[in-house]
């Protein structure tokens, strides 16, 4: 079988033996109806709240949290719909960054769209070391849920988010508006250290230390005034279900929604796995992490998972690759892990994670060294890893390809 792997601008034709293939995997492709629509009736149609207009009635002070430009997340067409309810009130809009950076100008206007000019006075962004911050409460980890003082200030909240699969707190969405979205960097650091246990997994709440810590902040949260707005977007970031109202009750109802665009059912697992980061997950290794993980679900125990990135930007984050580079095995770096953790390492625990079960290779542009040091085996093509894959293991073996690691969770049946 001819196939095109995507790789940054130049895909690579790749053959592989008939006999060998087991399943190329796709993103899934669900029909998504008008977007504008779908956006207006999940708003028109609140669940367990009242509508929008009956809900800002009275308020004094209301607070927008939106995501930054790292989630294609609708916002700017969100706000069309909202934006007449809102004007002559007195509202503030949070950009929820949880431990990123600032957005830029560009960024602004992908967020916020055409209202953005009528806002931009109105606008505060979260800085996780900087703002401002109250106790909500804390959680049975015994985590002190820091957020921004804005939200104890408002007596209306209106978060806009996105859901999707996330692989380590189930699912991105609902209550990540506000943890890590803006939180105090104590708070998403403790949250982020349980990252590290292997029950914090992708589609996985029930038993996942990071999912139950963010339940038990959503209790805390239902002290305040809340109107969700809650989005699914299909492979091509189009609106394809939204939900809106009770915070837990629009991210639930979604769950399912989500499912339906991110996981795609697998019949057995392979023996090679080739995962590729597609545009944007290829920006760096850091964030390429994420078709590796997702990969490792069509993978057997003790199999060879191979990564195929363009690592536009290079590594994207150094204390990821000093951390992956300081220990001699992945096993060594899981250990480190446990009594010396700082913001970021999570990624290089879940890489290191799938190193203890499986052999780490990697298709990159980047220095061999480098990849090297991130524990991986590197390549210069797609069609050497591939043929050598096959070489190590017997002429039966079977490889899975997923074309879009980042979109795409393969599930087991």
């Amino acid at each position: 079988m001819k196939l095109e792997i995507p790789f940054g601008d130049s895909p690579e034709e790749v053959e592989i033996p008939d006999a060998n293939i087991e399943q190329v995997i796709y993103p899934n492709q669900v029909e998504s109806k008008d977007e504008m629509e779908t956006l207006r009736d999940a708003i028109m149609n609140p669940l367990n709240s009242p509508g929008l207009e009956r809900f800002l009635e009275g308020r004094k002070s209301i607070l927008l949290i939106v995501n930054d430009a790292t989630r294609p997340t609708p916002t700017s067409k969100i706000m069309e719909i909202i934006y007449p309810v809102l004007k002559g009130k007195n509202f503030k809009i949070l950009i929820a960054t949880g431990s990123h950076r600032a957005p830029t100008e560009d960024e602004y206007d992908f967020i916020l769209g055409g209202v953005y000019a009528e806002v931009k006075d109105r606008i505060e962004v979260h800085d996780s070391k900087k703002s401002e911050c109250f106790v909500l409460g804390k959680t049975r980890h015994g985590t002190e849920v820091l957020l921004n003082k804005l939200v104890q200030e408002a007596d209306a909240i209106i978060p806009i988010g996105s859901i999707e699969p996330h692989y380590f707190a189930g699912y991105t969405g609902g209550r990540k508006s506000f943890l890590p979205g803006v939180a105090g960097h104590e708070t998403i650091t403790r949250n982020h250290r349980l990252a590290i246990s292997p029950d914090a997994q992708a589609l996985r709440l029930k038993g996942n230390p990071i999912a139950e810590e963010l339940d038990d902040a959503e209790e805390l949260l239902l002290k305040l005034n809340i109107f969700a707005i809650m989005t699914v977007l299909d492979s091509h970031h189009r609106t394809y279900a939204s939900a809106a109202g009770g915070l837990k009750e629009s991210f639930e109802a979604l769950i399912e929604r989500a499912d339906e665009v991110f996981v795609v059912p697998i019949e057995r697992q392979a023996d090679i796995v080739v995962t590729v980061a597609a545009k944007p997950t290829d920006i760096d290794l850091y964030q390429s992490q994420k078709a590796l993980d997702n990969g490792k679900y069509a993978l057997k125990d003790g199999g060879t998972i191979i990564l195929v990135s363009a690592c536009r930007s290079g590594v994207g984050s150094q204390s990821f690759l000093d951390l992956l580079g300081s220990e001699s095995s992945c096993k060594a770096v899981i250990e480190k892990l446990k009594s010396e953790y700082k913001l970021g390492y999570h990624k290089a625990g879940k890489m290191a994670e799938i190193g203890v079960k499986s052999q780490l290779w990697a298709v990159t542009p980047l220095d061999e060294a480098l990849i090297r040091k991130a524990q991986m085996r590197p390549f210069g093509s797609v069609s050497e890893a591939v043929t050598e894959a096959l070489r190590e293991r017997s002429d039966g073996a079977k490889i899975t390809i997923i074309m879009d690691g980042g979109l795409t969770i393969p599930k087991p049946s």
